[in-house]
């Protein structure tokens, strides 16, 4: 979305992207009876050496962003501009060169590290694949990077089962330095550790962004994290963008009901205002991607909907305020509990 930051150098620039999954039937002659539409025509970008923060509940297609970006899933239709480079349309040579520079961290470290091999060769293994100098040369960039995140040199031959969470949600950060990326996607980088441990990555993170200048799609669904992270904040629900404005703005001044609610879950640290301010529940379940309800996606759900909203799809447009983007029919109208409380 270049148009929605002008004056602005992206790094990434996401157009219309689209990641659908077929649904078959049969065992011997499978037949296509549908598609899960995961992600559905979204567009943002990110300028250099900022964070989106990318939020939503479990299902809204979060993930399937951040692995069509790096061509893990091939997207169904959209262009992913890495530098001005589309990677949809790159041929695997190519590909290949410009994920040196795109690296990703998981969401669970217990998973994504191979226990087989020591925390060494995990984060090494980026560094033989692009021949970034003699095995002497590896090792010691090795030893650099375990103390750059806040362990010790010496551990280079342990193996993933003797740390802990945090730990290794460390090393699964190395890994990802290993090749001097430019975009690191973090998905739900702190969703697997204890509550002590979050801050600890959260403010290795940002202090790793300050020194090598560093740009993060931040994949989330705890809005108070990416509050303390991130420069710009997308809502996402079923597959869509729903909302996305600069942090503070959203915070105090949300233009969609949805993005209302999930401020509403927001903890307060202080008790008085905690007690005044109303939290908003929403009925109901996410509906199926499989089949989309009819107008805004969101009207199933949203206590302020009518019927335009049942019959017509709202628009993602500029709404008051400084490069606020919303896709609802009644925007005016939606308050911020935060604010309000």
């Amino acid at each position: 979305m270049a148009e929605t930051m002008v004056g602005t150098q992206l790094l990434l620039d996401v157009r219309n992207l689209k990641m659908y999954f077929p649904v078959t039937r049969g065992i011997i002659f499978q037949k296509t009876v549908g598609n899960i539409q995961a992600v559905d025509d979204v567009s943002f970008g990110i300028a250099r050496g900022q964070t989106l923060g990318l939020v939503g509940e479990s299902g809204s297609g979060k993930t399937t962003i951040g692995r069509s970006i790096i061509r893990l899933y091939k997207p169904t239709a959209g262009q992913v501009f890495f530098d001005g480079q589309d990677m949809v349309q790159m041929d695997a040579d190519t590909l290949w060169k410009i994920r040196k520079k795109v690296q990703m961290i998981f969401q669970d470290p217990f998973a994504s590290l191979n226990p087989r091999f020591t925390i060494g060769s995990l984060v090494s293994e980026p560094m033989h694949i692009y021949h970034m100098g003699s095995r002497q040369e590896i090792r010691a960039r090795t030893e650099e990077l375990l103390s750059l995140v806040g362990l010790r040199p010496e551990y280079i031959d342990r193996y993933p089962h003797e740390f802990s969470g945090g730990q290794r949600q460390r090393i699964a950060v190395a890994r990802a330095l290993a090749v001097n990326p430019e975009l690191i996607i973090a998905d739900e980088p702190v969703s697997a550790l204890d509550v002590s441990v979050r801050a600890q990555v959260l403010n290795l993170l940002q202090n790793l962004q300050g020194r090598f200048n560093l740009t993060y799609l931040f994949i989330s669904h705890d809005l108070s994290v990416v509050r303390h992270v991130a420069d710009r904040v997308a809502v996402m629900y079923l597959g869509r963008i729903v909302e996305l404005a600069d942090r503070d703005e959203l915070y105090i001044a949300p233009k969609h009901p949805y993005t209302r609610a999930l401020l509403s879950a927001v903890p307060i640290p202080d008790p008085l205002i905690e007690k005044k301010r109303q939290r908003i529940i929403l009925t109901g379940d996410l509906p199926s991607p499989m089949k989309m309800p009819t107008g805004c996606r969101f009207h199933t759900r949203c206590p302020m909907a009518q019927n335009i909203c049942r019959e017509v799809e709202p628009a993602f447009e500029a709404k008051e305020g400084h490069e606020h983007y919303a896709a609802c029919h009644f925007s005016d109208q939606v308050e911020s509990p935060i604010a309000k409380a």
